[in-house]
């Protein structure tokens, strides 16, 4: 394999690599590296945060204290945003790259938001848990997670007034894509996930007195349906098969869909709904490594953050800062902008977020100044300038020291290919070969600062 589709790879499954990494991998062949990536993944570990804070809370005091719920709600409010730092810190230092990478892929599926740390933080387990498992026990453990049935107003579902909300969504966005279902089928699986509840700790109970035993009539099949029988028979359907299969396609391939490569991953993924088969089936093929898939995705801005992080050891002394990123960047984690999850694409890219992008490198590296103002609430603040006469910088402990030690005997070349995947115009190289033959930090950082680098 060349360089280029070896860090194709990475940074599709992962978060890209360095240059030694690059340099190794590219003695073995394509079967070694696929199968290396999967070995590293295998183990799952779980986010860790204390949650001893809950002990101050009592759930019998809660139910009747409303200004004890009020400072409940704040504290998870906190918590919540510190989970966020330990997960940017999990895709910074993880070697399980590919775990990683599939969890943030399916949390941008089973979009689900909530500010309960310890349901989140359990939901969050729940994707790592089955991101390269069965589909079918994923869908199943989904909809029995608390913070799902709290976003999707399944606690609100019951046999005297169904909600409709997590079924409309589990057809339309979880499993066979819009237009494949009818009005009828909405509210006949409506009624098969009537009861569905939680306890305070976050364990699944079906309140059976609250649960719709009578007979359903979905997809042509007639039962006393439960949720997991509707899952069952909504898998049934090929269609949902080729819905997992495109989005993948589109995330992990190229967003212009190929036919013919997504219905020989149908083939594979519709025989038994095994997820690891399908991406080692992707990730094995030949398209996958076509020209036209190789540096033409635009990296999020987790995927940006993250992949400076990786590249040299970068410590946010002040929290607060990564949250203004992630807010300026429009991409904050554990906060997704509605049901639909964030469209990513040419969506990554606005007026507000296309100089930010650009300056990050030097920003968080070379700690160059810059400006924003605020609109109403945090989510609303906007890059205004970079360098001005209103300073404000990072405050950023960079580790140099390690990034010489990685670079070491690396040459320039090597440091560009490393990350720069996309095709370079004639002035970009010009400019390029005027840097010499040294991955110095300054080097390094006009790199990263070249548009080229905002694609993978």
């Amino acid at each position: 394999m060349t360089y280029k589709e070896i860090q194709h790879l990475y940074w599709r499954a992962g978060y890209g690599l360095k240059p030694r990494e690059l340099q190794y991998l590219s003695t073995l062949s394509k079967a070694v590296i696929v199968d290396d990536l999967f070995k590293k993944s295998k183990t799952i570990v779980p986010l860790e945060k204390d949650l001893s804070f809950i002990k101050d809370f009592p759930q019998d005091k809660l139910k009747v204290n409303k200004e004890l719920r009020r400072k409940f709600n704040r504290r998870n409010f906190e918590e919540t945003k510190i989970l966020n730092i330990i997960w940017l810190k999990r895709l910074e230092t993880t070697p399980r790259v590919l775990r990683e990478r599939m969890t943030l892929f399916w949390a941008n599926h089973f979009v689900c938001r909530d500010m309960t740390t310890s349901h989140i933080l359990q939901f969050n387990t729940t994707l790592r848990t089955h991101a390269l498992g069965n589909f079918k026990d994923f869908l199943k453990a989904i909809s029995k997670e608390a913070s799902m049935i709290k976003y999707l107003n399944l606690r609100q579902n019951r046999k005297s007034s169904p909600n409709e909300n997590f079924a409309r969504e589990l057809l339309e966005l979880f499993t066979l894509g819009e237009g494949h279902y009818s009005e009828k089928d909405i509210k006949e699986c409506a009624r098969a996930f009537t009861g569905y509840n939680y306890e305070f700790d976050g364990t699944f109970r079906l309140v059976k007195r609250q649960h719709d035993f009578g007979q359903k009539q979905v997809f042509g099949r007639q039962g006393d349906f439960n949720g997991d029988d509707i899952i069952d028979i909504i898998l049934e359907n090929r269609q949902c098969a080729v819905h997992i299969c495109e989005k993948i396609y589109s995330y992990f391939v190229n967003t212009n869909l190929n036919d013919d490569h997504i219905e020989k991953m149908v083939k594979v993924f519709y025989s038994n709904y095994d997820i690891e088969k399908l991406m080692r089936f992707v990730f094995s093929s030949s398209w996958f490594y076509n020209s036209e898939n190789i540096g033409t995705k635009i990296k999020s801005p987790i995927d940006l953050i993250v992949g400076i992080q990786r590249m040299v050891p970068v410590h946010f002394t002040e929290k607060r800062e990564l949250f203004k990123l992630q807010t300026l960047l429009d991409q904050f984690l554990l906060d997704p902008p509605n049901v639909a999850g964030w469209k990513g694409g040419k969506s990554w890219i606005t007026t507000n977020s296309l100089l930010l992008r650009i300056k990050l490198p030097s920003m968080i590296l070379e700690k160059e100044s810059y400006s924003f103002q605020t609109r109403g609430e945090e989510r609303n603040s906007r890059i205004v300038s970079v360098k001005n006469k209103y300073q404000e910088k990072l405050t950023v402990d960079v580790d140099w020291k390690a990034y010489r030690r990685s670079v070491k005997k690396i040459s320039l070349e090597l440091l560009r290919e490393s990350l720069i995947l996309s095709d370079i115009n004639k002035g970009t190289q010009y400019y390029v070969n005027k840097m010499g033959l040294k991955p110095s930090r300054k080097n390094l950082v006009k790199l990263m600062s070249l548009p080229e680098y905002q694609l993978c």
